[in-house]
């Protein structure tokens, strides 16, 4: 496997920051190879692309693992759980055409100062879809409505989360939180060790719902840590 470093760019999570990766440039005829090895080296996936911040003066990034066999609900999160009990939750294994709709109008709602704003079908599809990895789709259905849709990698040992949308009328059900949950009962059905939520930010309040999900491992000094929580 070969890499490249980006140019620095104006950092998307520390407004004082710069930004910089490194990212996958040459690999196995397997696109799928090199993925689960990248994903335990502290890797993200977005669309093609296979990157890790690599930048200068800054190591706010930090990606965090859930390890399915000692995670433990909170209270909060059996909370949401409760809440949420009259949800539906179906996995399908493919993109389907009622997606994207619902990815738009969360767009529109929730993102419109990021760079998936103004939403394409061609970014989409771009951003979510690709042959990295098997890809799960974690539906949630509320009195026959779709409401929200999980983008979850599948890998030998381990699913990663890529991304989910859900209907922006729904925010006081916090279905973000939710969707996770659902993704580490799918792990653990599929006896998968951990569930990858991305990169954690602590200075980045936006960012810090990932850390509420004990314990977890964080990718630090190339090597993964332990964090645990007393229970609530």
């Amino acid at each position: 496997m070969k890499f490249g470093i980006t140019q620095t760019f104006q950092c998307a999570y520390l407004p004082n920051e710069q930004e910089r990766l490194i990212v996958l440039v040459e690999e196995s005829n397997d696109p799928k190879e090199p993925y689960e090895k990248l994903l335990n080296a502290g890797f993200r996936r977005s669309g093609a692309q296979i990157y890790r911040p690599h930048c200068i003066n800054c190591n706010a990034c930090q990606s965090l693992r859930v390890p399915i066999e000692y995670f433990r609900l909170s209270r909060s999160q059996k909370r949401i759980q409760t809440k949420n009990r009259d949800i539906k939750v179906v996995i399908n294994r493919s993109d389907q055409p009622t997606y994207y709709q619902l990815y738009r109008r969360y767009i529109n709602a929730r993102h419109t100062d990021g760079s998936m704003f103004p939403p394409n079908k061609e970014q989409y599809e771009s951003f979510l879809c690709h042959d990295r990895a098997e890809q799960l789709f974690i539906e949630l259905w509320l009195d026959n409505t779709l409401v929200g849709v999980a983008v979850t990698d599948e890998v030998s040992d381990a699913l990663s989360a890529l991304y989910t949308f859900y209907a922006p009328e729904l925010e006081d059900r916090s279905l973000g939180t939710y969707a996770i949950l659902c993704q580490i009962e799918q792990a653990k059905a599929l006896g998968k060790q951990y569930l990858y939520l991305g990169y954690q930010i602590d200075d980045c309040a936006k960012m810090n719902y990932k850390a509420k999900f004990h314990p977890h491992q964080r990718f630090i000094d190339n090597k993964w840590h332990e964090f645990t929580k007393k229970p609530d």
